[in-house]
């Protein structure tokens, strides 16, 4: 605790005003491209899934599945979109990407003959073939979804792959003398099961929405990350289009294993909140040498693929044990500007902004809406009801339409996130006339308004997820959003979120906790007291009662009891609580065991 305190105080003294703090929020705020992959449906909507963030002679690069191109950073905020001069005979789906000394390679998922890309030179898309064709695999093994890896100390290079809920995830060695074709003289014998799913030990593993279905789960998004002289293979599960989205991962002292399952999987999960879902992403390091893991969380209103990208902190304890911090994994976090050591596991809790969210189940105003109000799907109270398949749709997509949201009382703002969503769009692909602009208007009256942010003054690009940290704190008990642009037939919001800072005390924290383990011990049952008042709650746990990495948010409206059913079988595991409002966060509280006795034995 002292330690993740030092390093708040580090980070906030390493930024002389508010107005140069250096935030972020999920879903990332990229130009989202028009998805194409409906057309023939007339189904519309952005989308973007299965990311891949390279650090590329210390810049970064992500690519995302059937976007035409990919995105180029300097600093992780702002991200311009790259077309490549020339691209393979189909966008690429859940493309592999590394980087190696001063080339970068790209490969995308297939079960046909495809060829390998370089660049060195990708910030103006410069693509040049590296193979032409991979050789063929048998049938219905791919490589889809797929991952290059180089092991640096070895010079050895690897491809790892897999999507399916029949299929393991693949591994093969790949021979750089030959341009990085399958070792071996046979290729349909190169490569090998890596690992498979097993839903009954593993309870994250099971299908459905918090694992409730019993549908056969798929595994996908396989990464391989080296730490140590270990090797972590990473893959996703259960399926992109619920809630329980994450990532794992097994272990190994060689690329191609034996590998061990980690008991503290999974290392990425995000099931509550707004943005829920964290799976089939990569792991990478920024400049300071951070680890972060990117994953793809669910919209899936206009179909069930309907998804966007989340980023995490990430890293590795003192045990080597491989965590992605996803507490408040939806609320702004500033960007690191040194090494977090991150041996506690939790160190990256400094990262969060202590920015709350100001205006969950607020009152919003309108200034038109679509339908009449008794139609639940379009008023304007979904846009504070924090669940992204619900929204407002204005009568007309014109400049002016407003959203008013009343806090109660002044609030210290800091950042808001205008979450749009495609209602019965015509727009089928992103051209120049796809871009996104409004300004946030500020008051303390509801009479004198100030306009805090305006985005007619920056270049046009598209924000299907536009975040806008204010240049300096404002004090305000009402916030507008007032419209100006954005492509298509409606304007549809589903989350005008407002963060900020109340001027009272953080809340206390639950009295009481409990956790029982089933005996199907894939469950537990837990509840908790409520705190009056409170907006919600996040129950954290973990393995032991340092290792508390995991995360499921609650909100206060809620029932205080729950059925976790992501647990591992004849693992013991811990559980703690903790409360949030405006004002903050409360302590933790006492960690509780689950009372199977498994720790003691």
């Amino acid at each position: 605790m002292r330690l993740s305190l030092y390093l708040v105080l580090l980070f906030i003294s390493s930024y002389p005003s508010v107005a140069q703090q250096r935030t972020y929020c999920n879903p990332m705020d990229i130009s989202y491209r028009y998805n194409f992959e409906q057309l023939n449906e007339k189904i519309s909507y952005r989308s973007g899934a299965d990311p891949v963030i390279v650090n590329h002679k210390k810049e970064y690069y992500l690519f995302v599945t059937i976007q035409g191109g990919w995105w180029h950073s300097k600093d992780l905020i702002n991200w311009n979109y790259i077309v490549p001069d020339k691209w393979p005979m189909e966008d690429m789906c859940a493309p592999a990407a590394m980087s190696v000394r001063d080339t970068l390679y790209l490969f995308q998922s297939t079960f046909e003959q495809r060829p390998i890309f370089i660049s060195t030179e990708p910030e103006k898309g410069k693509l040049k073939f590296y193979n032409r064709w991979l050789p063929r695999l048998p049938k219905d093994i791919g490589p889809w979804d797929p991952a290059l890896f180089h092991d640096d100390d070895t010079d050895k290079w690897y491809m790892y792959w897999g999507s399916s809920n029949v299929y393991p995830i693949f591994g093969a060695e790949l021979d750089k003398s030959r341009n990085l074709t399958y070792a071996g003289n046979n290729p349909a014998q190169a490569y090998k099961a890596m690992l498979w799913l097993d839903p009954y030990k593993h309870g994250w593993e099971r299908f459905g929405p918090n694992h409730s279905d019993p549908f056969k789960p798929f595994t996908e998004g396989a990464w391989m990350t080296k730490y140590k002289g270990k090797y972590y293979l990473q893959y996703g599960a259960p399926g992109t289009e619920y809630n329980v989205y994450g990532n794992g991962t097994y272990v190994s002292n060689d690329p191609l294993g034996p590998f061990e399952y980690a008991p503290y999987n999974p290392v990425a999960y995000k099931p509550g909140g707004f943005a829920t879902g964290c799976g089939h992403g990569n792991t990478f390091q920024d400049n300071f040498g951070n680890y972060w893991n990117t994953g793809t969380t669910w919209i899936g209103y206009n179909w069930g693929m309907e998804r966007r990208i989340v980023m995490n902190p990430a890293g590795f304890d003192k045990d080597d044990h491989m965590f992605a911090n996803t507490r408040f994994g939806d609320f702004p976090h500033y960007l690191p500007t040194q090494k977090i050591p991150n041996q506690n596991g939790t160190e990256s809790d400094a990262l969060f902004t202590g920015w709350m969210l100001l205006n969950y189940k607020k009152p919003v105003v309108a200034s038109s809406t679509l339908s009449t109000p008794t139609d639940t799907v379009r008023v304007a109270a979904n846009v504070a009801d924090e669940n992204p398949r619900t929204f407002w749709v204005a009568a007309q997509n014109k400049p002016g339409e407003t959203l008013t949201a009343d806090l109660g009382t002044e609030r210290e703002i800091r950042a808001v996130q205008v979450d749009y969503i495609d209602y019965k769009q015509t727009v089928y692909d992103s051209d120049s006339t796809v871009y996104t602009q409004f300004k946030i208007l500020t008051s303390t009256d509801n009479k004198k308004w100030d306009v805090v942010a305006d985005l007619t003054k920056e270049p046009k690009r598209d924000r299907a997820c536009a975040y806008v940290q204010l240049d300096k704190p404002v004090r305000a008990r009402f916030v507008r959003y007032e419209h100006v642009y954005v492509a298509g037939s409606h304007l549809a919001i589903n989350a005008f979120r407002i963060f900020g800072n109340g001027f009272g005390k953080a809340p206390a924290a639950p009295a009481t906790l409990t956790a029982k383990r089933q005996k199907d011990q894939r469950n537990a049952d837990l509840s908790w007291s409520k705190v009056p008042g409170v907006v919600g709650y996040n129950i954290r746990w973990g393995i032991a009662p340092d290792k508390l990495y995991q995360n499921y948010q609650f909100w206060n409206d809620e029932a205080n009891s729950f059925e976790l059913r992501a647990l591992n079988v004849d693992v013991p595991y811990y559980f703690a609580i903790e409360a949030f409002d405006e004002n903050g966060v409360s302590v933790l509280s006492k960690v509780t065991d689950d009372g199977s006795g498994l720790g003691k034995k």
